[in-house]
């Protein structure tokens, strides 16, 4: 492994199956880690083992082989776990989720062999197929437990994670709309990625799935594929085509990948998109920022910028507390401020949709009677879910005169 500081590392965390890698600047790519020493193995069941004897957890492939053969007690639905808030009971103890998640991702970064592994990381990217309010919750939890600070852990989803890998590439690969093509044994689901050139920013976007169920049965199951690529990439220019999961073999797609290299049309297929995806966008949005004229539309973005007219050092100014254009579990803010002949909080508000500004209050009721200028309060503002924030506001009083009354007021709002 070349690198040993300023680790940007990719977790892609599937259901069934994870990969790690880390990003190898000296190569100028994500470089996928063996889950095997000296081996190519790089997908590891997404399961822990609580080994009794030595009282820890190990995972993936060794958690396999210790409940297999030296009676560990196996924890195989980790993807389901950290979808709830229920304790889980391992071992005759009730488990927290975000616990059991925190031990997953500390087994798999161990694969890197660094020490101080916080202070040698600059961050972890995390992608999934989906990210939902309690997963996300999990998440904080569990790199907090590890010791990791909010700046150095990211989450994705599977499509951020797609869209990242792909402008990654060379520009060829994706000049045109790109198709993608995601199998399971049972089903393939389409999505196509197109590019607004005529927007500034270029706006990305990945369409909504398209899917079929396939038949187990080779021949048949190519004859049904090929009529799902025919229907779904139509008569469409693509530069690329992108195929993942399991379900996928060139020895029973015969006329189908025919059909995907019609036209010389280049097509990709591997496990490894979504850890490298996630990888790349640490390496982007921490340091190459050679995306800033692209904006992708994920389903998991605020379309809104929020912020306040305030007076700071005594002059009218605009404060923008939460940009529009990030993901809803990225979107947090906070500042003090000072209340000034008004119980009442406005924020100005703003959205793709309606770039006039608006202006939204927020009452105060209850707070103590002081003289202007002396009542100071916390504000706080996180997005729970990619439509709703929460506003949480503390009243600190000021100083020896005014002590805190101790009063909060939470508001969950849609902007």
């Amino acid at each position: 492994m070349n690198e040993i500081r300023d680790l940007i590392v990719g977790i892609d965390f599937g259901k069934e199956h994870s990969q790690i890698c880390y990003y190898d600047r000296k190569a100028g790519e994500p470089r996928s880690l063996s889950m095997k020493v000296g081996g190519s193995q790089y997908e590891a069941p997404t399961c822990l083992c609580r080994r009794v004897e030595q009282k820890d957890y190990c995972v993936g492939l060794e958690a396999e082989y210790f409940a297999r053969e030296k009676g560990g007690i196996m924890i195989d639905d980790l993807y389901g776990i950290c979808q709830k808030r229920e304790k889980v009971m391992v071992a005759g103890t009730e488990t927290e989720p975000w616990g059991l998640l925190a031990q997953f991702l500390n087994g798999m970064l161990k694969f890197l062999g660094i020490t101080e592994l916080v202070k040698n990381t600059k961050c972890v990217i995390v992608t999934l197929p989906e990210l939902g309010d309690i997963q996300v919750e999990n998440f904080q939890k569990a790199f907090e437990s590890l010791g990791f600070p909010n700046d150095k852990y990211m989450l994705q989803d599977y499509a951020e994670s797609f869209y990242y890998y792909v402008l990654s590439q060379k520009k060829e690969i994706w000049n045109r709309s790109v198709a993608w093509y995601a199998f399971t044994p049972e089903k393939v689901i389409f999505r196509k990625l197109t590019l607004n050139g005529g927007t500034r920013p270029v706006l990305v976007k990945l369409e909504d799935p398209v899917e079929t169920e396939l038949p187990m049965e080779e021949e048949e199951r190519d004859t049904e594929f090929y009529r799902f690529a025919q229907k779904t990439l139509g008569k469409d220019l693509y530069s690329s085509i992108q195929i993942t999961g399991e379900g996928f073999s060139q020895d029973w797609a015969v006329q189908s990948v025919k059909l995907l290299c019609y036209q010389k049309r280049k097509v990709y297929y591997g496990n490894n998109l979504f850890a490298r995806g996630a990888c790349e966008a640490g390496k982007e949005r921490l340091e190459d920022k050679s995306l800033k004229g692209y904006r992708f539309l994920s389903d998991s973005l605020v379309m809104a910028d929020v912020g306040m007219e305030m007076r700071v050092m005594g002059s009218p100014t605009y404060y923008p507390l939460i940009q529009a254009g990030n993901n809803w579990y990225d979107c947090k803010a906070s500042c003090e401020l000072i209340l000034d002949n008004t119980e009442e909080l406005v924020f100005t508000i703003s959205t793709f949709e309606n770039p006039e500004k608006r202006r939204v209050g927020m009452m105060l009721p209850g707070i103590p009677p002081r003289p202007n200028k002396t009542t100071r309060l916390s504000l706080e503002l996180q997005y729970v879910s990619q439509k709703e924030c929460r506003v949480t506001v503390k009243d600190l009083g000021f100083g020896e005169m005014f002590p805190s009354s101790g009063k909060v007021w939470t508001e969950t709002v849609e902007w």
